[in-house]
């Protein structure tokens, strides 16, 4: 078994279990791509066995802080069937879900999402990536599935020293899949969309905003990043259980155009009347400092911007975007309005995150209250040992 000896002082993070070791902690010792190694503090003692990765900063991922553990494929296959059990925990009302959280779940590096009766995996660490087969097996024997599609293209894998890879791991079918959320019916495709092919983490926002659009009766929505229109979706949603739609106006703005096809699409799958949605292939940035001009002004106001800093060393970059965007929206965002803003990026924390969003509050010359905090549904789950679990972040702001 190899060995990784940390230096003096550097044990700490892993006596409280979480599970990363960055490049500048060891002292010496290594190992080959996802091999199993022994960590040891200066002195000796075990602290855990982790996948080392010769090519990422962070140099080894914690499997298991038992040195009594053996690291081989039933301890991944009950890894696997552990974070499968724990979603019956959730009710996430809706049949596409997230069944592996990556760290959260003790499968550091891996994420898997179910739709229907398809599994789409991303291997994004060497560990997982060596031990791809017998955790792909795992997979369809905890959900009794048959289906599994690789999408191991995200930016992860390059700091890993990993090529993209994408296709069937196992069995083979559609990639264009239909899921329920929340009574609604969305399209997506595992092979061409974002992430896993959508974004379910924001699946209980787009409630929220459909319960915010039928107790509130907006009649001026703007979709800010739409993508497929999920957000335009729960606000149609709403809008018709309240008896409100009738004359309301919805702006969905996305550079992407089969983005936006896919989210006229949703509007009509939906039943809705596509004369109430506007779909603009756009800027955001440039559409809303135009609105801003125009003296425009909107009851809600949805910024789902993409990922602006994957790691702390873009923050400060990041942090400029995101003031700017938020500046623009409390410009256009009428008294009483109601805000949706979101950050998607591990490098920005909640409290920068909030501080960015008052700052553009303020120089906007704009005040409002703080209603909610919003983040991921609990299939993404943040954990008590690994709070970087918690990328995405959201605020409500009401304007006053």
């Amino acid at each position: 078994m190899k060995l990784l000896r940390l230096r003096s002082g550097k044990e700490r993070s892993l006596l409280r279990r979480h599970p990363w070791v960055f490049e500048s902690a060891i002292a010496k010792g290594g190992g080959d791509a996802g091999e199993t190694v022994r960590i040891e503090a200066e002195d000796g003692r075990f602290l855990a066995w982790a996948a080392y990765s010769p090519h990422s900063k962070i140099r080894a991922r914690a499997w298991s802080f038992d040195e009594a553990q053996r690291i081989d494929a039933a301890f991944l296959a009950g890894r696997v069937a552990e974070a499968v059990r724990a979603r019956a925990l959730f009710d996430l009302q809706s049949d596409g879900m997230r069944l592996v959280h990556g760290e959260a779940d003790g499968l550091p590096g891996l994420i898997v999402d179910r739709y229907g009766d398809t599994l789409v995996a991303q291997f994004l660490s060497a560990g997982v990536e060596r031990w791809k087969a017998p955790l792909a097996d795992a997979l369809l024997a905890a959900t009794g599935l048959d289906k599994l599609y690789e999408r191991s293209d995200a930016s992860g894998r390059e700091r890993e020293g990993l090529k993209p890879v994408t296709g069937w791991l196992r069995g083979s079918g559609p990639t264009e899949l239909r899921i329920r959320e929340h009574g609604w019916q969305l399209g997506l495709d595992i092979a061409t969309g974002h992430k896993t092919g959508f974004y379910l983490d924001q699946r209980d926002s787009r409630r929220r905003f459909a319960e915010l659009a039928e107790r509130r009766r907006f009649r001026r929505v703007l979709n800010c990043f739409c993508y497929t229109g999920g957000f335009t979706v729960a606000a149609l949603a709403g809008l018709e259980a309240a008896g409100a739609i009738e004359g309301a106006e919805l702006i969905s703005i996305d550079s992407s155009q089969p983005a936006l096809e896919r989210a006229r699409a949703h509007v009509a799958l939906n039943g809705f009347d596509a004369a109430r949605t506007e779909f603009l292939d756009a800027d955001v940035n440039a559409s809303l400092r135009r609105f801003v001009d125009e003296g425009r002004q909107f009851d809600a106001i949805v910024l789902d911007p993409p990922k602006f800093a994957p790691t702390v060393a873009h923050a400060e970059r990041a942090a400029r975007a995101y003031k700017d965007l938020n500046r623009q929206a409390f410009k256009l965002l009428a008294p009483g309005g109601h805000l949706l803003t979101f950050s998607c990026s591990g490098g920005i924390g909640a409290d920068l995150f909030h501080k960015i969003v008052a700052s553009a509050g303020i120089d906007a010359g704009v005040d409002g209250y703080i209603t909610e905090r919003l983040g991921a549904a609990p299939d993404h789950p943040m954990t008590v040992e690994f709070p970087e679990g918690e990328y995405l972040k959201g605020l409500v702001v009401v304007r006053k």
